[in-house]
């Protein structure tokens, strides 16, 4: 498969939806734009270490950003639906697939 030459603007936007998107997956973001999710995983890392931020502490800062955004009077249903895009996205997220 050829690889594909995308513009800065095109992949720095893209680290922009995907940071800036709650409950955003790798997955998700991906397939929304049309590209590979490790393409964009690859991106937002190389973001990440241009910034000085390392990848833990990136997502620490995400999911500290995104705990403050429920409210403790967030409705249950919103309160779940947050919650399965984390799981999702950590799930997408992992290097390995886990056997339980």
């Amino acid at each position: 498969m050829a690889m594909k030459d995308y513009s800065d603007e095109f992949k720095a936007d893209a680290v922009d939806l995907f940071e800036s998107t709650p409950g955003a997956t790798y997955k998700s973001i991906a397939a929304d734009l049309g590209i590979n999710r490790n393409t964009l995983r690859n991106w937002v890392l190389r973001a990440r270490e241009v910034r000085g931020v390392g990848p833990d502490a990136a997502r620490d800062t995400r999911t500290v950003a995104r705990a403050t955004q429920v409210t403790p009077a967030a409705d249950a249903d919103e309160r779940i639906r947050q919650l399965e895009a984390r799981v999702a996205e950590l799930e997408a997220s992992e290097p390995f697939p886990t056997s339980r």
